[in-house]
C-alpha cells in the first residue's frame, strides 16, 4: 500500500492569565503564527546585537479556548483516522505549570473540563457502538517514566512507588514494546474511565508530585496512555484485521533551575526531566535531517519508548503549552522552537492490516477444490473413471470391511488399492478387527475364570480370607470349579506395596467420578444423615423459582437479610416486612408511586427493545437468504455465460436485479432498526439508574422511618423536639440514627442536576464516583493504621500481654 507523505502537525495552547504580555506576544490574523518582540537591555551598552524579534509559523494557536474546541482542533481527526487503522500520537510539551496535564487529562471535578484522554475514549466507544460491519476490541495501558525508571500505573500486583525492574523496552519485528506492561481490555467507556481515574489516584498518591515556585502540583514524570484498537469484519469473506494504537503523552515540564530554586530530591527529578527532554529534542533534530543515517533512540527510556510514535508510519501531533506572561518569555521561546522543529518531521502513515488465518484456510480449501477438479479431468483422460477423491461413503466402507474379513479368512489373496483414502480405511478396519479380538479373548477368560481388579482391595482381601491368594497377593495353586489344576500365576494380582497408595488414590478418584457404579435412590437415602432427605428435582425447581420471584419483587419483601423471628411481645416493634407495607401506604406513598411508574416505564422500554431486536434478527436472516439466492443466481449466470453491453457493463436479469434492490432496502432497514435499538438501550440504562435510585431512596427512608418510629425511645423523641432537654451532641450514637446528608448524597444530587443536560456524562460521573469512594476508603484505612501505630497505644495482638519494659520518667 502506497503511503502519502505528511508533515507532523504542531499547535500552541496559551495558558489563560490576567497578566498577559500583549506588547511582547502577538498572534497573526490567520491564528497560525506568533510574533514575539522584547526590548533590548540597556545595561549591555550601545552596541548590542542581541536578537529581539522572533516569528513562528504553526498549524494553529489556541488562545482562550475551551477543552472541547481544543479537542476538536487537535485530536478528533487523529482519533477518527486511528479507527480506520492509522497509528496516532498526541504529545503535550512545555514548561512546568503551562497546562500540559490539564490539556491531556483535564479536571475530574466537572464533565466539561475533561481533557483529550477522556474525550478520545468517548469518541472511540461511540464509533464502536455505531459500527455494524466490524467487531471492534479496545484495550488500554498506562506507562509512567520517573527518573529513568518504568512504572505500570494499571498494574494490580505491585504498587506504583516500588521499583518495577520487570518492565523493559524491547525492539520487536512489530515495533517497540514494553515487556511486562499490563494491557487491559475494556468493553465500555465507564470501564476505561475507571482505569484512568484509578491510575491518576495511584500517581498522585505516590511521590511523583512536587511543589516549587512555578507550579504547586508539578508532575515529575512522563506518562503515556495508549489505546489499542483492533477491528475484525463480520463478513466471512473479508479476512482482514485492522489494528492501530493511539499514544497520548503527557511530558514532564521543563524548568530552569535558577528560577525554580529546586533542592534535594526535586533537584534530582528536574535533572532527569531536563536530560530526557534534551535527548527528545536531539531525536527531533535528527529525524528532520534527511542526511542522518542513525537516529539515537536508545539515549533514554523516553525516546526508546517513543521510537514508533515519532515520525515513521504514525500521525504525530504536538501541543506546545506556553505561559502568556512576560516573566516566562525565555521558556516560551524554547517551547516554540521545539514545536517548529517538530513540524520538520515527515511521516508516512499507513493502515495496519493483517489477514486472519481462517481466511488462509478458506483459500487453501478453494485451491484443494480446484486441484480435485484437475485430478478428475486427468483421470477421465486416461480412462480411470472409477477413481474418486471425495470422502468414502458408507457403502464403500462396508465393501472395504468385507474385503478385510475375506483377506483374514484366506478367501482372497490381495486387496485392490484405488487411492490413498482407501489405504487409510484399510488400516482403520484392521485396528477395529484387532480390538474386537481383544474383547472376545477377555470375554472367554471371564467365562472360565473370576477376574479380580487390581485396584479392588476389598475383593482381594476377601480372596485372601478364602485362600485364593496369599499374603503377597499371588494366586495360589488350586483347582477351578471343573477340577482342573490352575497352577501358580507368575504375576502379582495387585501392585507392589510401594504403589498401593497411588492405586488407592486413583481408585477413590474413579469412584468419585462415578465410573464404578451408580448408587440407587434407596442406597442414597440410607447414606444420607437422618436429618436430610432427598428432594425431587421438580420440587427444587419450584422452590428456586419462588425464591427468585421473591428476590426480584421489592413489593413483597425489602432487600435486607431477614432475621430470625422471635416471639412477639406487646412492646416489641413489628416485623420489618409488615412495617414496610405500612410505610408504603403512609409516609412512603409518593416515593413508592414514583418507583412503580419508573419500573413500568423500564419494563415498557425493555419490551420495545426485545421487539426491535427480534425484528433485527428477522431482517438479518432475510438478508442471509437473499445473499444465498444472489450467489446461486451468479453461479447459474456464470455457467450459462455472461452478457455485456457495448460499454463492457455486465447485464443481469430482472430477478437478480430485484434481489439486489431488496437486499439494499433490507440493509437500510437494518441500520435504522439498529440505531433505534441503540437509543432504546441508552433509555433503558437511564431508566434502570432511576429505578435503582428510587429503590435505594425508598429503602433508606424506610430505615429512617422505622428507627424513628419503633427503635428510639419515647422520652428521647420528646427530648429531641424543639425546646427539649437534649442539646445537639448529647444523644448516644447507638440510639439515634444520623440523618444528615453525606458526601455520597450530595454527589448523587449533583449528578441528578447535571445529567439531564448531558446524557453522555453518565460514564464519566460513574467512574468519578467509584474513584472517589475508593480514595475515601484508602484514606480512612490509612488514618486508622496511623492511629493504631501511635506511640503509647498497645497493639491489638498485645493488649493482654505484659509490657517487656517500662519507661521511667
Amino acid at each position: 500500500m502506497h503511503a502519502v507523505e505528511k508533515k507532523a502537525r504542531a499547535f500552541v495552547r496559551v495558558k489563560p492569565t490576567a497578566d498577559f504580555a500583549r506588547d511582547v506576544i502577538k498572534f497573526g490574523p490567520d491564528n497560525k503564527s506568533i510574533d514575539i518582540s522584547i526590548k533590548k537591555d540597556a545595561k549591555k551598552g550601545a552596541v548590542n546585537n542581541t536578537q529581539t524579534d522572533w516569528s513562528f509559523r504553526l498549524d494553529g494557536v489556541l488562545h482562550n479556548t475551551s477543552q472541547e474546541l481544543a479537542y476538536e482542533t487537535v485530536a478528533k481527526t487523529l482519533v477518527s483516522e486511528a479507527l480506520l487503522g492509522y497509528n496516532g500520537t498526541i504529545m503535550c510539551y512545555g514548561q512546568t505549570g503551562a497546562g500540559k496535564t490539564y490539556t491531556m487529562t483535564g479536571a475530574t471535578a466537572e464533565y466539561r473540563h475533561r481533557g483529550i484522554i477522556p474525550r478520545a475514549i468517548q469518541q472511540v466507544f461511540k464509533a464502536v457502538a455505531r459500527s455494524v460491519d466490524s467487531f471492534v476490541t479496545v484495550r488500554i495501558s498506562y506507562l509512567e517514566i520517573y527518573n529513568e525508571t518504568l512504572f505500570d500505573l494499571l498494574s494490580t500486583t505491585a504498587s506504583t512507588g516500588s521499583s518495577s525492574a520487570q518492565l523493559a523496552v524491547l525492539d520487536c519485528p512489530q515495533g517497540v514494546r514494553v515487556k511486562g506492561l499490563s494491557v487491559h481490555p475494556v468493553s465500555r467507556e465507564e470501564d476505561a474511565l475507571n482505569l484512568l481515574f484509578e491510575a491518576r489516584r495511584k500517581k498522585y498518591s505516590a511521590s511523583v508530585i512536587a511543589e516549587h515556585t512555578l507550579n504547586k502540583n508539578s508532575s515529575r514524570s512522563h506518562c503515556i496512555f495508549t489505546i489499542y484498537i483492533e477491528s475484525r469484519f463480520r463478513v466471512l469473506s473479508d479476512v482482514r484485521c485492522i489494528h492501530s494504537k493511539i499514544n497520548l503523552i503527557d511530558l514532564a515540564g521543563s524548568e530552569r533551575l535558577s528560577k525554580t530554586g529546586s533542592e534535594g530530591q526535586v533537584l534530582k527529578e528536574a535533572t532527569y526531566i531536563n536530560k530526557s527532554l534534551s535527548f527528545l529534542e536531539q531525536i527531533i533534530i535528527a529525524l528532520a535531517d534527511p542526511t542522518r543515517e542513525h537516529i539515537p533512540f536508545r539515549q533514554s527510556k523516553l525516546t526508546h519508548v517513543l521510537k514508533d510514535s515519532l515520525g515513521g508510519k504514525c500521525n504525530t501531533v504536538l501541543v506546545a503549552n506556553i505561559c502568556g506572561e512576560a516573566l516566562h518569555v525565555e521558556e516560551t521561546l524554547s517551547s516554540l522552537r521545539f514545536a517548529t522543529r517538530m513540524k520538520w518531521i515527515t511521516t508516512e502513515p499507513v493502515i495496519n492490516v493483517t489477514y486472519d488465518p481462517e481466511g488462509t484456510v478458506k483459500a487453501l480449501e478453494k485451491e484443494i477444490s480446484l486441484l480435485k477438479q484437475e485430478l478428475a479431468m486427468h483421470d477421465s483422460l486416461i480412462n480411470r473413471s472409477l477413481v474418486t477423491y471425495e470422502p468414502l461413503t458408507d457403502v464403500q466402507i462396508a465393501e472395504i470391511k468385507s474385503q478385510i474379513h475375506k483377506y483374514l479368512q484366506g478367501a482372497t489373496d490381495e486387496i485392490d488399492i484405488m487411492n490413498f483414502r482407501q489405504v487409510q480405511e484399510v488400516f482403520r478396519q484392521f485396528k477395529l478387527v484387532v480390538r474386537q479380538q481383544e474383547h472376545e479373548v477377555e470375554a472367554r477368560l471371564r467365562s472360565k475364570y473370576v477376574l479380580i481388579d487390581k485396584n479392588d482391595f476389598a475383593t482381594i482381601a476377601a480372596a485372601q480370607k478364602v485362600g485364593i491368594v496369599d499374603v503377597d497377593q499371588y494366586l495360589l495353586r488350586g483347582q477351578d470349579w471343573r477340577g482342573q489344576d490352575l497352577g501358580t500365576r507368575p504375576t502379582p494380582v495387585s501392585p507392589r506395596p510401594s504403589e498401593k497408595k497411588k492405586s488407592a488414590t486413583s481408585s477413590e478418584r474413579s469412584k468419585k467420578e462415578g465410573t464404578r457404579s451408580i448408587v440407587s435412590g434407596r442406597d442414597l437415602d440410607a447414606r444420607l444423615p437422618k436429618n436430610q432427605a432427598v428432594i425431587p428435582p421438580r420440587d427444587l425447581d419450584v422452590k428456586e423459582k419462588a425464591r427468585n420471584e421473591d428476590a426480584a419483587n421489592i413489593d413483597a419483601q425489602p432487600s435486607k437479610p431477614a432475621s430470625v423471628e422471635e416471639p412477639q411481645q406487646p412492646s416489641s416493634p413489628p416485623p420489618k416486612a409488615a412495617a414496610f407495607e405500612q410505610f408504603k401506604e403512609e409516609c412512603g406513598r409518593e416515593i413508592n408511586r414514583i418507583f412503580k411508574e419508573n419500573k413500568s416505564i423500564l419494563l415498557a422500554r425493555r419490551k420495545r427493545s426485545s421487539t426491535v431486536a427480534r425484528r433485527i434478527n428477522g431482517v438479518k436472516q432475510e438478508m442471509e437468504d437473499i445473499k444465498k439466492a444472489l450467489e446461486a443466481q451468479r453461479q447459474e449466470r456464470s455457467l450459462q455465460g455472461e452478457y455485456v453491453d457495448e460499454k463492457g457493463h455486465l447485464i443481469i436479469d430482472e430477478k437478480e436485479f430485484l434481489l439486489i434492490m431488496k437486499l439494499k432496502d433490507l440493509k437500510e432497514e437494518y441500520r435504522c432498526s439498529y440505531a433505534e435499538l441503540q437509543d432504546l438501550r441508552a433509555e433503558i440504562q437511564y431508566c434502570q439508574q432511576l429505578v435503582d435510585r428510587c429503590r435505594h431512596k425508598l429503602l433508606a427512608e424506610f430505615d429512617v422511618w422505622y428507627s424513628e418510629s419503633f427503635l428510639i425511645p419515647t422520652h428521647v423523641q420528646n427530648a429531641l423536639q424543639p425546646g427539649g432537654s437534649i442539646r445537639p451532641g448529647m444523644i448516644p450514637t447507638d440510639r439515634v440514627l444520623c440523618l444528615e446528608e453525606d458526601e455520597q448524597d450530595r454527589l448523587e444530587r449533583l449528578q441528578e442536576s447535571m445529567l439531564p443536560a448531558g446524557p453522555d456524562a453518565v460514564s464519566f460521573y460513574k467512574a468519578k464516583m467509584k474513584t472517589d469512594q475508593k480514595r475515601a476508603y484508602v484514606r480512612a484505612t490509612s488514618s486508622l493504621e496511623r492511629r493504631r501505630r501511635r506511640p503509647g497505644r498497645a497493639a491489638a495482638a498485645g493488649q493482654d500481654r505484659a509490657p517487656s519494659c517500662l519507661r521511667v520518667t
